[in-house]
């Protein structure tokens, strides 16, 4: 770097890696109730001939796919970094809530389209079968949800999860309320309506999180960290005349950066110091942003302009 180039960096990586490695134990638990509810779940269509059952279990089998993609993810995510892939392997977590999301929306697709079906073709459907099933369904889902409540506010690859089981146990719910209404008036049509049910349910969140995803794969702003304020704060820093190519991004869940070109007065450089400048500038955004991970280019009046020539 040339002069007048300075560079101030915190390093904001959780301290056991990234925000969805502390919930790996837990997922792992969730992955193991989810692959024995999709057993079940199975075993209890066949032999009740419940739709509703039947697509339950497989967004159980996605779900399964979806926790075990998530720990694979978390696995690579918390390598250490190379040469080669300076933030390591972060990103993974995002790529596996992007597949996720793709699972649920392919999920959510076949069962509207098995409802339909069963619509326009009606089925016997043994509803005392079908509540005992659903109820096993609903309980194991609750418990996984439990486990995984606190890490899908920390995690978007958590949150998939999350969102993955929640839309289980509304299914769970939905094929419960229709095995009852099966049961107490023989109306068989409640059961692919619980399966439509259980499609509307997983889509719109589907939807959520890919939007979310999209957000971090386009290196969008943190949603939580509005820019004017921040370029308000630099530019409130004693000595500071302007500050541009300001960028704020999220390598994955947990891990906001920033970076910065400071325009910074001679006269007051002088006087504090490089060290003693970047460490106001970090402090700042400390303070006032969850972003810790940061990187300011120290320069003076008409860098900027320098810079733009070189870039012809």
């Amino acid at each position: 770097m040339g002069a007048g180039h300075d560079h101030g960096h915190a390093h904001g990586a959780p301290a056991g890696g990234t925000a969805s490695a502390a919930y790996r134990g837990r997922l792992r638990v969730a992955l193991t109730i989810t692959l024995g509810v999709m057993v079940v779940e199975i075993v209890g269509g066949v032999l009740s001939g419940s739709l509703a059952l039947v697509a339950d279990a497989a967004h159980m089998a996605t779900d399964a796919l979806g926790l075990g993609m998530a720990l694979l993810a978390i696995h690579f995510a918390n390598r250490p970094p190379s040469e080669r892939r300076t933030f390591g392997y972060a990103r993974a977590e995002i790529l596996a809530a992007l597949a996720n999301c793709l699972l649920l929306l392919g999920v959510g697709g076949y069962v509207l389209f098995e409802a339909v079906q069963r619509f326009v073709s009606p089925a016997g459907v043994e509803g005392g079968l079908t509540l005992v099933f659903g109820a096993i369904g609903l309980v194991a889902n609750l418990v996984s949800l439990t486990l995984l409540m606190r890490g899908q506010k920390e995690s978007l690859n958590v949150r998939g999860a999350f969102l993955e089981v929640a839309a289980d146990a509304l299914g769970s719910l939905a094929v419960i309320v229709s095995a009852l209404v099966v049961m107490t008036t023989g109306w068989t049509a409640a059961d692919p309506i619980a399966s439509l049910a259980i499609a509307l349910m997983i889509v719109p969140r589907s939807f959520k999180l890919l939007r979310e995803t999209l957000d971090v794969l386009l290196e969008a702003a943190p949603k939580d960290v509005d820019m004017a304020q921040v370029r308000a704060h630099i530019l409130a820093t004693d000595g500071v005349e302007d500050v541009h190519d300001l960028h704020a991004w999220t390598i994955t869940s947990g891990m906001p950066v920033l970076s910065a070109h400071v325009v910074v007065r001679p006269e007051v450089l002088d006087a504090l110091g490089h060290e003693k400048m970047l460490h106001e500038l970090q402090s700042c955004l400390g303070d006032h942003f969850d972003v810790e991970h940061c990187t300011f280019q120290l320069e003076p009046r008409g860098h900027a302009e320098h810079e733009a020539r070189l870039c012809h």
